[in-house]
């Protein structure tokens, strides 16, 4: 299960209606490999939903996808939107592969 907080879903509504998106396009939510620094995430707006290669989720109200083959990888993960001291935007939360400072071996690269 991927699941927003309510300002999450808040934000990702505005953002619906600033950029007059269609009210039936979901949140896409991608993942790739970001070597040593873990997991890279990108957010999307998108109209495509294919049965049998996306997973559908509901939570606060706004519908999330996401390939099947990445949705074990996206299982418990919350998406907030934080407003700190450096700035403001969407935060991933992933139980399973949690921030990290670099691998062993890598030095900083």
């Amino acid at each position: 299960m991927i699941t927003l907080t309510p300002v999450a879903a808040d934000k990702v509504q505005q953002a619906k209606d600033d950029q007059n998106i269609e009210p039936n396009r979901f949140l896409r939510i991608g993942i790739a490999g970001g070597g040593c620094s873990g997991f890279k995430y990108g957010l999307a707006f998108d109209s495509q939903f294919h049965p049998d290669t996306d997973v559908l989720y509901e939570t606060e109200g706004i519908a999330i996808v996401v390939r099947k083959k990445m949705a074990e990888f996206l299982d418990g993960t919350v998406i907030d939107y934080k407003i700190g001291e450096f700035g403001e935007g969407f935060a991933i939360e992933n139980p399973l592969f949690p921030p990290s400072m670099g691998c062993a071996g890598c030095h900083g690269h």
